[in-house]
């Protein structure tokens, strides 16, 4: 269910970026601190850190207490630490900041501020919420989101005044169409929000991808997901992670969702090379693990030497294993592999187990790679 949890938030949960554009009109109108603000922001989704902490200090200085403070540095140890699991100190750390920041924003009861700090409220909301949902954390999730639907209603009030709100409002309009057609159980609930258009949820999404400044590395990488997962259209979504990948070159996770878009292409040749380049820039453990299960997909399809497959594919869940929610998907990818090769081996039984544990972990059945 993380995965259904995770959607039915999504449209929240990548508007925070947005929120720097909005959030307080002295750093918008203020060339310096606004340039200080977007190069930060590229920073962050490129994992240069070094520049991002000293752009927070500088920030930070210049408007203290702030919500669009709060949400950067919530933001910072949110892919610092990437990905970022319940039992960590820094998912304390990154918890009480968007609980602040929530807090102050609630507080505000000046009319001229609705607008920032309904946007700073909804950005802080969506991360938590993506946090709580990364980890399984339903019992969070749910109260959460319940309290948060109104504040995502007003913002449609907006969305004449800030163009960036395409992203917001693409993401409401598609999620809210095509979601409970894939999953009807949720078509009891979803009767109780407003309408929206597939197609012009697209279309405002990929507005946004083209003409945002703030919201490029969101609006391409959920253009990719939307393409994989419910469009059925892997080409069209290793050209949106491809753009992301170009945009970002330092951040794995976007490098690992370039691979998997052209593994699912069947572009193995570009894949492997990208892996393989990759090798010396793997410094976390959690981006180790899903290089290995990409090595076993290219061993396996590429080279048809399935021993090897076979070594990677165990080397990849032993390592997913720690990360717990995080791994599941990608192990799942590791089981599917391992059980093509038990069957071209001709041990039925293994076949059957190891499909039946990747069906129970994979959120998206049909990402098997077959």
């Amino acid at each position: 269910m993380k995965d259904g949890f995770k959607i039915c938030i999504k449209f929240i949960v990548v508007s925070f970026w947005l929120s720097t554009s909005t959030i307080n009109a002295q750093i918008l109108q203020d060339t310096a601190s606004l340039k200080l603000v977007k190069k930060g922001i590229d920073s962050v989704y490129n994992m240069h850190f070094a520049y991002t902490h000293d752009a927070l200090r500088k920030i930070s200085q210049l408007y203290p207490e702030h919500p669009v403070v709060i949400l950067f540095k919530g933001t910072i140890t949110y892919w610092e630490n990437y990905p970022l699991l319940s039992n960590s100190a820094a998912a304390s750390s990154f918890e009480k900041d968007m609980r602040h920041c929530i807090a102050l924003c609630e507080k505000n009861k000046n009319p001229s501020c609705v607008a920032e700090y309904l946007l700073a409220n909804l950005c802080a909301r969506g991360l938590l919420l993506t946090f709580y949902a990364d980890n399984d954390q339903n019992n969070d999730v749910f109260p959460l989101a319940t309290s948060t639907y109104p504040f995502i209603k007003r913002s449609f009030d907006f969305t004449s005044v800030y163009s960036d709100f395409f992203f917001f409002t693409g993401l409401y309009n598609y999620y809210r169409e095509v979601y409970p057609k894939v999953h009807p159980v949720f078509r009891p609930l979803i009767i109780f929000f407003r309408k929206g258009n597939r197609v012009k949820g697209l279309e405002e999404l990929q507005i946004a991808a083209k003409k945002s400044i703030l919201l490029k590395a969101e609006s391409f990488s959920d253009l990719s997901y939307i393409n994989i997962s419910y469009e059925n259209n892997y080409l069209k979504a290793s050209y949106f992670s491809k753009h992301l990948h170009d945009l970002y070159p330092d951040n794995q996770e976007y490098l690992a969702e370039y691979v998997k878009n052209l593994l699912l292409v069947k572009k193995y040749d570009e894949a492997d090379s990208l892996v393989m380049s990759s090798g010396t820039n793997q410094v976390k453990s959690y981006f180790q693990a899903q290089m290995a299960i990409f090595k076993g997909i290219i061993e396996e399809k590429k080279y048809h030497d399935y021993k090897f497959a076979q070594q990677y594919y165990n080397v990849g869940v032993r390592d997913m294993t720690s990360f717990g929610a995080y791994g599941n998907e990608y192990i799942a990818y590791a089981y599917f592999g391992l059980s093509r090769i038990f069957g071209i081996n001709g041990d039925k039984e293994n076949q059957k187990a190891y499909r039946k544990r990747a069906m129970k972990l994979a959120d998206l059945k049909k990402i098997n790679f077959d």
